[in-house]
């Protein structure tokens, strides 16, 4: 959890929260499907709905009050991954820094799936 203190009081945001901001701002990037969690049933990886693409990220605090992203996509058939891959690291940076302030250490991209058709 983040704690930011300021005059008027402190803010506290939750992981839940971080995960929900960095799930949407991936959805909406070039090329990716949407976000993906492997089931702990049958290990078969599942695209995740709009409403819950915050099951596809894992969010990690560190010490020095920065916070760690994985990322776990599912990506469109033709997609050249080595390019979208920085166009998904820097837009998820930007948006989860503008929307919680948080600063983002790192975000780790996992390709689960590749989407065909």
């Amino acid at each position: 959890m983040i704690h930011i203190k300021n005059d008027a009081g402190e803010i506290r945001i939750s992981s839940k929260v971080i995960s929900a901001v960095a799930g949407g701002a991936v959805v909406e990037c070039y090329g990716v499907k949407g976000m993906a969690m492997r089931s702990d049933i049958d290990g078969l990886v599942h695209l995740l709905r709009r409403e819950s693409v915050s099951k596809g990220v894992k969010v990690v605090f560190n010490e020095d009050k920065t916070v760690s992203l994985d990322l776990h996509i599912m990506v469109e058939n033709g997609v050249n991954m080595l390019a979208i891959a920085p166009s998904i690291i820097n837009g998820v940076r930007y948006v989860v820094n503008k929307t919680t302030g948080a600063e983002v250490r790192d975000v780790n991209i996992f390709i689960d799936s590749l989407v065909i058709g």
